[in-house]
């Protein structure tokens, strides 16, 4: 029996505020919610339960997924406060019971999943309680250093240091990896790191983790910045048309609208003479005629004015009384917040 652990409790405080209404695992990804897609991997892999974890805008999440998801049942575990990384499988102990393996993967990450894969190599390890799955492509020195392996893939190093063994390269967590259950009884019964907490003292008690290194795409949408660049890069494999856009079919976009490498969502409205170019247009956003965007995020449901120019900044919906974040300034009823990195 195979089951998993969907984590999509947190904040998404680096996207704020487009998080402070739409849930990170709700992102859309070329008309489908983020976390539909982490589901479907699952499903393709013969899961046979997951459970989600919540927290911010839980309700959001539940509505979106429902009780099933293509036939795998689905439970959720409402955390008030959040447990972290680890402490979320502790109110899961028994949804585990009797698994011979658990796959923890990230409701938040994109990447073409290669659950099958990681399976396999948890599988016929030699011994090893837990198979990370590590990215190939992005440089370890954007995601604080990157995780330690040997020349066979065996786990030496979590952070920088301490090291456990000779580490031959330096790759980036992917978001998901497989374990073996009675892992988790080492875990503390309150807010916890699966790696600072759990994987780190198993290795320092001389414990087995593999890895899997993956070349697949792979991105963390963490920022603005990165949201957008993989949307663009997803886009220019999935473009339906000569100018490197997609577009929802429920979208409307005038005839002489101008679209380069554009990511068009579901309701969105494009005026006549806009042009919209390498940006990200959220569901039921509006552009009206001979607006220019160049390199921008349009939150849900934002209205930018005839003629008006942005480039390189997100733009959301601003909301009386709110805090400004560090960098975000109000313009009129936007909120406007440089792409960052």
């Amino acid at each position: 029996m195979l089951r998993a652990l969907v984590l999509a409790a947190g904040y998404g405080t680096r996207l704020r505020p487009l998080t402070d209404e739409l849930p990170k695992p709700l992102l859309p990804v070329l008309g489908r919610p983020l976390l539909l897609r982490t589901l479907d991997a699952l499903v393709d892999v013969g899961c046979e339960a997951a459970a989600i974890n919540l927290h911010h805008l839980a309700d959001a999440i539940a509505a979106a997924v429902g009780d099933e998801h293509r036939g795998m049942r689905i439970v959720y575990s409402r955390e008030e406060p959040i447990l972290g990384t680890g402490g979320a499988f502790v109110p899961l102990r028994e949804f585990f019971a009797g698994c011979a393996t658990a796959l923890l993967v990230n409701g938040d990450s994109l990447c073409a999943w290669p659950l099958g894969e990681l399976l396999e190599r948890h599988r016929r390890g030699r011994g090893a309680a837990a198979t990370l799955l590590l990215a190939g492509r992005p440089d370890p020195e954007h995601f604080g250093g990157g995780i330690g392996i040997d020349r066979a893939g065996r786990v030496r190093a979590i952070r920088r240091e301490p090291r456990f063994g000779p580490v031959a390269r330096r790759r980036v967590y992917a978001g998901a990896y497989a374990l073996d259950p009675a892992l988790l009884a080492r875990l503390p019964e309150d807010f916890s790191d699966s790696m600072r907490d759990l994987f780190e003292p198993y290795l320092a008690a001389g414990g087995r983790i593999d890895a899997l290194v993956t070349w697949k795409p792979w991105h963390d949408l963490g920022t603005p910045r990165r949201y957008l660049d993989a949307m663009l890069e997803l886009t220019a494999r999935a473009s339906d048309g000569d100018d490197g856009s997609w577009r929802n079919d429920e979208a409307q976009v005038a005839s002489d609208a101008e679209l380069r490498r554009a990511v068009v969502e579901r309701g969105v409205r494009i005026d006549t003479g806009a042009v919209v170019e390498e940006s990200l247009l959220l569901p039921e956003a509006i552009v009206e005629s001979g607006a220019r965007l160049r390199r921008v995020v349009l939150g849900p449901r934002v209205e930018l004015a005839s003629r008006s120019v942005w480039s390189d900044v997100m733009l959301t919906r601003a909301r009386d009384g709110e805090e400004l974040l560090p960098g975000t300034r109000r313009e009129g009823e936007l909120l406007v917040t440089p792409l960052g990195s």
